[in-house]
């Protein structure tokens, strides 16, 4: 758990498959990834493949032993990620989803996101932190643009 001091106060936190906070959360992810059902979050969070793992930016995130149960944990951002080796870069930190809540936006979060997750892959002994970004985010380019990522490549699709 990291704390951020910069407005809004942000706690950064680890959400596991189960965490209630997900209920906070889930809405956020949604804005990035609207077919996400709660069922389908389920699944990636049960699937064996190395699935990613999340942290969620929450402006108050209540403590079991200190706050009451009716304190809301209001979510801010959320971030999907995983740690994989190709041969292309060798160990990096995919970032799979990075979303800050609408009404947030331009207001630090997607920046502590960020960072937090540049610190955990520098400890995982990463060289790289890569992520894709749908071709018509243009607000989201200028951010990856702005915290200094760089347009490495092309990335091609087929659905099968």
């Amino acid at each position: 758990m990291v704390d951020i001091d910069s407005p809004p106060r942000l706690r950064i936190v680890e959400l596991a498959a189960g965490d209630p906070r997900w209920e906070s959360a889930l809405p956020v992810l949604q804005e990035l990834r609207p077919h996400l059902t709660v069922e389908l979050l389920a699944q990636v969070l049960a699937d064996d493949a190395p699935g990613p793992r999340f942290l969620a930016a929450f402006e108050s995130v209540p403590d079991a032993a200190t706050a009451a149960p009716s304190a809301p944990a209001v979510c801010l951002g959320v971030a999907g990620w995983r740690v994989i080796a190709n041969t292309s870069t060798g160990r990096k930190l995919y970032v799979d989803d990075l979303v800050t809540a609408s009404g947030v936006r331009s207001g630090g979060v997607g920046a502590a996101l960020l960072g937090e997750l540049e610190r955990r892959a520098r400890a995982a002994g990463c060289t790289v932190l890569d992520l894709d970004s749908g071709v018509q985010r243009f607000d989201a380019h200028r951010f990856y643009l702005r915290e200094r990522l760089s347009i490495v490549s092309h990335h091609f699709a087929k659905t099968l």
